[in-house]
Order: C-alpha cells, then sequence, then structure tokens
C-alpha cells in the first residue's frame, strides 16, 4: 500500500542564521515602534489644535492660531511646490552623475568621483542655505528673468508685477520657491546619485558583454540592459529624494519669503513649507500654536509616509533586472 502523504521536509538552522534573523526581526520592530511613538506623539499633542479647527485645518491658508483661523493649505502645497522643482532638477543631474561614474568613468577616477559624491550628502544644510542665500539668488535672477520673459505664458513661469524695464526692481525673483528647489536639488542629488549609481554597476556583466558583442554602442547597451536593470533604483532614488525634500527645513527657511496664501508663481517672490513655517513659529508659540504646530507635523509626517510606502510599491513592482 502506498502512502500518498507528501513528505514533511525540516529546516536546520545554525547559530548564525538564529542571530541574524532574531536581530533583524528585532531591528524591524524596533523602527516600527520609535515610527508610531511618534505619530501618536504628534497626534495627541496636535489634537487640541484639529479639534479646533475641524476640516478647515485642511483647506484654510491663513495661520493665525490665536485668532482660530489656520490651516495648511498654503504651506502643504508650498512644500510640494518646492520638492518637485528640486526633484525636476536633480533628477536628471543624479542620472547623469551615476551613469558617467558607473559606465564611462576610468577606473583611477571613479573611487575618486564616488567619495566626493558622498561627502556632498555630508554637508550640513545650514550650509547649503547660506550658500544659496548669498551667492545663487543673486546669480540666478537673470535666468530666472528668461525663463519668465520667455515661458511667461505658462502659468506657473508667471511672475507679477515684472516688466522689461531695467530699472524695475528685481526683488520680485528673490526668495522664491524656484531658488529654494535649487538649493534643495544640491542636496538630494548625492543621495540619489548613490543609490542610481550602486544599482547600475550590478548590472549583468554577461548581458553587458552580450549587447556589445553583438555591435551594440556604450549608449545603446546602457539603454538595453543598464537602464532597464536599474529602473528599480532610479525610482527608489528619486522617491527617496523626495521624501528628503519635503522635509528640508533650515536652507529653505533662510532663503524663501514666507507667504500663507497658495503661491503657484514658482519664479517669484514668495514660498512656503510645513518645515519652514515650524522653525519660523516654533519660539513664538502659545500653547494653542503649539498645537498646530504640531499638527502642520503631523500632516507632513503622514504626506512623507504615503510617499515612502508609495516608493516602495512601484519599487516592488518594478525589480532590477526584470526587464532586461
Amino acid at each position: 500500500m502506498n502512502d500518498d502523504k507528501p513528505r514533511s521536509l525540516k529546516m536546520v538552522s545554525d547559530s548564525g542564521d538564529v542571530v541574524y534573523r532574531t536581530v533583524a526581526r528585532t531591528g524591524g520592530i524596533i523602527v516600527l515602534v520609535i515610527m508610531t511613538a511618534i505619530g501618536v506623539f504628534l497626534g495627541f499633542r496636535a489634537s487640541q489644535a484639529l479639534g479646533e479647527a475641524g476640516l478647515s485645518f485642511f483647506w484654510t491658508q491663513a495661520w493665525e492660531p490665536d485668532a482660530n483661523n489656520f490651516g495648511i493649505a498654503a504651506v502643504l502645497i508650498g512644500t510640494f511646490i518646492i520638492a518637485l522643482v528640486a526633484v525636476t532638477i536633480a533628477l536628471p543631474l543624479s542620472l547623469g552623475t551615476a551613469l558617467y561614474i558607473s559606465e564611462y568613468a576610468p577606473r583611477g577616477l571613479k573611487q575618486s568621483l564616488i567619495t566626493l559624491v558622498d561627502l556632498m550628502a555630508a554637508i550640513p544644510s545650514v550650509v547649503f542655505g547660506l550658500w544659496g542665500f548669498f551667492s545663487l539668488q543673486g546669480n540666478i535672477i537673470d535666468i530666472a528673468k528668461w525663463i519668465s520673459r520667455t515661458f511667461g505664458w505658462i502659468p506657473i513661469f508667471a511672475v507679477d508685477g515684472f516688466s522689461d524695464d531695467p530699472l524695475s526692481s528685481d526683488t520680485v525673483f528673490t526668495a522664491s520657491s524656484f531658488i529654494a528647489g535649487i538649493v534643495v536639488a544640491l542636496m538630494i542629488t548625492p543621495i540619489m546619485t548613490s543609490i542610481m549609481r550602486e544599482v547600475f554597476s550590478q548590472a549583468p556583466v554577461g548581458e553587458r558583454e552580450g549587447a556589445l558583442g553583438l555591435g551594440a554602442t556604450m549608449w545603446g547597451m546602457i539603454r538595453s540592459v543598464v537602464l532597464p536593470f536599474g529602473k528599480g533604483g532610479i525610482i527608489g532614488g528619486t522617491m527617496l529624494g523626495l521624501g528628503r525634500a519635503l522635509g528640508e527645513t533650515i536652507a529653505v527657511y533662510m532663503i524663501i519669503s514666507p507667504v500663507f496664501s497658495i503661491q503657484p508663481h514658482i519664479l517669484q517672490s514668495g514660498a512656503s513649507s510645513i518645515s519652514s513655517l515650524i522653525a519660523l513659529k516654533y519660539g513664538e508659540a502659545t500653547t494653542f500654536g503649539m498645537s498646530a504646530l504640531m499638527a502642520a507635523g503631523l500632516a507632513l509626517f503622514f504626506v512623507t509616509l504615503v510617499v515612502n510606502f508609495g516608493a516602495s510599491a512601484i519599487v516592488a513592482r518594478s525589480r532590477s533586472g526584470a526587464s532586461s
């Protein structure tokens, strides 16, 4: 009589596997506990302001907590505008740098370039803010004028009060989302570059050599092998940079001129972000005002979580190498 029952298999783990699995699981649990604790803390501190403002907190533009007239509509949109400007500038810069280091740079120069990119990520944000305020802002105005003059028919590039009169003031172009976005772009570029470069360097050598052996040019090999393999790294690095850009505080705070109204013109003076709002109002906030700032921080916390979870979902659907 035959026994049709499947044979049970028993996995034997050595002590190293057990220790690694325990450490990894403990680290994951600790991260989840910390994130939950942060969310609970912000929610508890923000409950007073949220209970007073209600749903109007999400569409009110003004920020006058002590007059019961406050909301995050303006600062939330300003946060996204600055972050999107930064990612738009940083993505091609990071992609080009990562491809050059991994594919074109001479062997003797490659490690030096990797070190320089990593060192850029270690520069404090206040240094970027000082550079943006004292150096970049004065030298970028002519470019902002050209963009407004050429593409001003597009609403986001229009600037109220701008004219070609040489005696007109340039202050309408200072402290803008465009300038803040450039500074933040340079801050997130090293992170995005490092992630993309690491993924590109892992593209299968056999597929590289096969493409070149079939007569593909260097760019053809990159387009058909490296970029499809690194799709997940490109998306993941970009979303990680976006998350960093959404929460950047000091550099943005030093450059922008806060306005508490929706200002969609990226070249025009006046911008806002949630993180800079908290830095600006924290020192003078009353008890209720502090609760309102915590509510703004809670909104930024959830936005960042949504962005990161979205990035994880996109990367999971486009794993590196799946299309090559």
